[in-house]
């Protein structure tokens, strides 16, 4: 299935990172009203929250979606469901904040506000621990990424490269200080070098 020119795996990566974004700042807006009592910032607070679940949402959806559309082993699918699980978890978490303040039309009673503050703390860390997995996923795993583009850039990370004189990286054991060697010269990136071009 494919949206707007992006499968699922790749949508959900366009739409992971701003709901993120905006929850983690209504928390700090939420925090930030605590201290300095201003409207605007409670208002900011509310407006992030509104964005974030929505948002939110539309991601725990796309990643749904994207889970059947790649290929994947056994560390893939536990890593997946852990990314899962956490992510419904820190949303409900969310949804319940603000299903609440609606619910009380945003006026909360001392112990309510406290008791939502706790809760978004909670989804706070939440969002911490579902990006550490999306990431592990992501760097370590190489999830989304067919197995054939895998095998292509294996096999092109295994030829070596050139760089152009001055651009060298300095060596494992190599004192010259990158770029003092203007020889053109072929090397092999350490694993995980990102790929480059020159």
């Amino acid at each position: 299935m494919n949206i707007f020119g992006y499968d699922m795996p790749r949508l959900h990566a366009v739409l992971n990172d701003l709901p993120a974004a905006l929850l983690v700042v209504a928390v700090l807006f939420e925090f930030a009203t605590l201290i300095w009592k201003r409207e605007s910032l409670r208002g900011a607070a509310r407006w992030t929250l509104w964005a974030g679940v929505i948002g939110g949402w539309l991601a725990v959806i796309a990643g749904e979606l994207a889970e059947d559309a790649l290929e994947h082993g056994e560390a893939i699918h536990e890593l997946m469901e852990q990314h899962e699980t956490q992510a419904l978890v820190t949303m409900i978490a969310f949804t319940i904040v603000l299903g609440w303040k609606m619910f009380r039309r945003f006026s909360l009673a001392p112990w309510e506000e406290w008791t939502t503050r706790a809760l978004s703390v909670f989804g706070f860390v939440g969002i911490l621990w579902t990006g550490a997995i999306g990431g592990k996923l992501m760097f370590e795993h190489a999830a989304g990424i067919p197995n054939a583009t895998i095998e292509a850039e294996m096999r092109n990370r295994g030829a070596g490269h050139e760089h152009e004189p001055g651009e060298e990286h300095e060596e494992a054991g190599d004192t010259t200080k990158a770029g003092a060697d203007t020889t053109k010269r072929g090397h092999v990136d350490p694993p995980g070098t990102p790929p480059h071009k020159h």
